[in-house]
């Protein structure tokens, strides 16, 4: 006759509770790590590189607190090597970094990991979004709950956020990245699956996506 354990029932119910409590909603964030002369390299050739550098970081703190309060698991993909003290509080934020030849590959990557560990609905951003906001990313997750994909287009014919509810990789194949063709080869890739489009939002590349923007100014005082 095996000893009782007066603590295994209550262990048990944790446990259940725990296991449904886990979330099946992925954030993958891909970022840059903030370094002199090695982000935003097209925004530095007019306003310099430090202040790109300072404009970028501006953008990693607007990304924190859009992404920090959202109830979902969140991962930080950084291009270069994991940070472990910075802006991405390590509680919220499962620090990786990128691995593949281009950004297609490394992408893949991330959503071919999250999906293998079990997540159902997963989504991906960039870091350098002002015009985003939380409840867009909210938005994107809940889409997916009736569609198989979802897009953030960019005005400069890019897409901001792509989510999937399944892997597709050709969404990551033969596409010039960084070019204005990423859109609409993407959308091309997807026709024939159910597809939610969100609103088209403004990222920052170059110095004309900031200059009317008075968030911006405090970075831009050399440039008048």
């Amino acid at each position: 006759m095996g000893i009782l354990n007066p603590f295994k029932k209550e262990f048990d119910k944790k446990t259940v509770q725990y296991t449904k409590a886990l979330p099946k909603n992925l954030l993958l964030i891909f970022t840059r790590n903030p370094e002199l002369g090695k982000c935003k390299t097209r925004l530095a050739a007019t306003v310099g590189d430090e202040s790109a550098l300072d404009i970028y970081k501006f953008l990693l703190e607007h990304t924190v607190n859009i992404t920090k309060n959202l109830d979902m698991a969140k991962q930080v993909w950084y291009s270069e090597e994991i940070w472990r003290d910075d802006v991405w509080d390590n509680p919220t934020y499962d620090k990786k970094r990128q691995g593949g030849s281009d950004l297609g590959v490394r992408m893949a990557n991330a959503f071919t990991e999250g999906f293998a560990a079990g997540f159902e609905k997963i989504c991906i951003i960039g870091s350098d979004m002002y015009d985003l906001k939380q409840q867009d990313i909210a938005h994107a997750f809940a889409v997916l709950s009736e569609n198989d994909f979802v897009i953030g287009p960019a005005e400069d014919g890019g897409y901001y956020l792509l989510g999937m509810t399944r892997f597709k990789n050709e969404l990551f194949q033969d596409k010039n990245w960084g070019n204005d063709s990423v859109l609409s080869a993407t959308i091309t890739d997807l026709a024939n699956e159910k597809v939610h489009l969100l609103p088209v939002r403004n990222d920052v590349d170059v110095y004309t996506d900031i200059a009317q923007e008075k968030a911006f100014e405090p970075y831009l005082k050399h440039m008048k």
